[in-house]
């Protein structure tokens, strides 16, 4: 296995988010029991997961699944879509493969933390910031500057976790273009595609611009569902699919025959489930937006562009580290510090802290945050 550094988020996670009476920082929109998914099953799916024999599935993924993933882009088909265990095998076999000793990566900053650190234990790489003085706008021309003739791969997150940017469509579109044009893959984190706040700025997906780009998503964030630990990856790029099929053989083989089923169940409600996850984060955001307005000399707030997930600036004199440390030792409050998402590539604001919006009944959380910074903190 790569040698990488602690996962700062997963190791803050394990000793807080299932003790902290209040999570405020959840990455992911409120979920649903299996029932509730169920109940939005077909018969033949229903039958289908009754009726299910608990053997070993196909490393690529179920067909069924693949045929029902690739009906949501326009330009793919089921032999372009490979199944992963979440999110997180996807990105580190990808860069596993897409990437060597020799090679070089572009990594858009603030990210997910594996998708700085995986890279940087394969190769060199470099960071491109989100501008947080320009609304977290991308510089596509520091992008293009940053390229080299070595480099392989150009790593994107729009909806884009922690800041909840999307970017222009123009944009993104020009993006790939540059990535094509010079042989590059440009990997594509979509997970939060789906819950932006205005449905006309959601992006195309990078496969359906590009048949070397690489399409990455899940059901853990957009549909809620995380405990499915399904992930998926589209490219219309066979051969790189087959290679990332041997990598998994290394890794998990194959996914969960029950998850898959249940995935296939979601995806093919996901309207249904985008429409409610959607209207629940329109409901908290005015919640949030108070919240804030009461507080305006502690935090400078922005509702996010698309996503369920926010990061505003704290202005506090103790630095966001120890504000958030005492927040929830104190106030059983759970936010996620800048440190978290500080980069080794770029230098990253330090005093901001990440805020979910998308689970259910956040008034308590509020209240409880609320009532601590009344008494003084």
């Amino acid at each position: 296995m790569t040698r990488l550094p602690d996962f700062r988020l997963e190791t803050y996670f394990s000793r807080w988010e299932f003790t902290a009476r209040h999570h405020m920082t959840a990455s992911d929109v409120q979920t649903m029991s299996l029932g509730e998914l169920l109940a939005l099953a077909g018969d033949e799916d229903r039958a289908a997961f009754e009726n299910l024999s608990l053997g070993y599935t196909e490393t690529f993924g179920d067909p069924a699944l693949r045929e029902v993933i690739s009906g949501m882009y326009e330009r793919a088909d089921a032999a372009d879509v490979i199944c992963f265990a979440g999110a997180e095998e996807a990105l580190y076999l990808a860069m596993n493969v897409l990437l060597d000793t020799g090679d070089h990566a572009v990594v858009v900053t603030p990210n997910y933390q594996s998708a700085e650190t995986v890279p940087l234990a394969l190769c060199e790489v470099t960071g491109v910031a989100l501008d947080p003085d320009r609304d977290w706008a991308l510089d596509l021309d520091q992008v293009k500057a940053a390229i080299r003739p070595n480099t392989r791969v150009v790593s994107v997150n729009f909806p884009n976790n922690p800041t909840g940017k999307v970017i222009d469509a123009a944009d993104f579109t020009e993006l790939a273009r540059m990535c094509d044009e010079r042989g590059i893959h440009l990997f594509s984190d979509e997970v939060y595609r789906g819950l932006e706040r205005d449905p006309a700025r959601t992006l195309p997906q990078a496969a359906d611009l590009s048949e070397r780009a690489l399409s990455l998503n899940v059901t853990s964030k957009a549909l809620g569902l995380p405990g499915l630990r399904i992930g998926w990856i589209t490219c219309r790029d066979r051969e790189l699919l087959s290679r990332l099929e041997r990598a998994k053989h290394y890794t998990t083989i194959c996914n969960a025959a029950p998850s898959e089923v249940l995935a296939r169940i979601a995806l093919k409600a996901r309207a249904t489930i985008l429409d409610r996850n959607r209207a629940l984060i329109a409901a908290n955001l005015p919640l949030f937006d108070a919240f804030f307005a009461e507080f305006a000399g502690l935090f400078e707030w922005q509702a996010p562009d698309g996503g369920c997930v926010a990061y505003p600036r704290y202005l506090g004199p103790e630095g966001v580290e120890e504000f958030c440390v005492r927040l929830v030792e104190e106030a059983g409050v759970l936010l996620l510090p800048a440190g978290i998402y500080r980069s080794e590539l770029t230098l990253t604001p330090t005093d901001r802290f990440r805020i979910g919006v998308g689970r259910a009944d956040p008034e308590a959380g509020l209240d409880a945050f609320a009532r601590w910074l009344r008494a003084g903190r």
